[in-house]
């Protein structure tokens, strides 16, 4: 007789996470450098980068990690914009010719340069007005996550 095992939703966790889209000119180091100093965290270059690929191509986006055993909290600070030669077979009179095209980790927020994700962490409304402080960012505001339709490029 076969065994037949069930599995419950309730048995796995949701992930809570908030997140924070910012707007700023920074490249990617300097902006972590900014962060990390006024939330005194310490976000540090991931070695692997967030990697996607769509139809319009290839997209790597830079990734800054700090994981916080004491809170058991994570942050990443996460590029949402790459820009990809376009893998169209596209050709021209002198041959096939690259298209570059944007490619958003989040498609809904192409405004925002920067997505900051946190996990398990208290206190992200004092985070967003700190981040707001900064001189060198724009503007930063909490994301609904629920209402997302493009969360699975979240999952890394």
């Amino acid at each position: 007789m076969k065994k037949v095992y069930k599995l419950a939703f309730e048995d796995f966790d949701a992930e809570e996470y908030s997140l924070i889209a910012i707007h700023s000119g920074l490249e990617a180091y300097r902006l972590a450098y900014f962060i990390n100093r006024e939330l005194n965290i310490r976000l540090e270059k991931c070695p692997k980068d967030v990697a996607y690929t769509v139809e319009q191509g290839k997209a790597t986006f830079n990734r800054y990690i700090y994981e916080d055993e004491v809170n058991n909290a994570e942050w990443n600070l996460l590029e949402n914009k790459d820009t990809a030669l376009s893998t169209a077979a596209d050709t021209t009179l002198f041959g096939s010719s690259g298209i570059s095209v944007s490619i958003y980790l989040l498609p809904e927020y192409k405004n925002a340069d920067y997505l900051l994700k946190v996990e398990n962490a208290e206190g992200v409304d004092k985070a967003v007005q700190l981040l707001d402080g900064i001189q060198h960012i724009r503007a930063a505001y909490t994301i609904d996550t629920h209402r997302l339709r493009s969360k699975n490029n979240l999952i890394f």
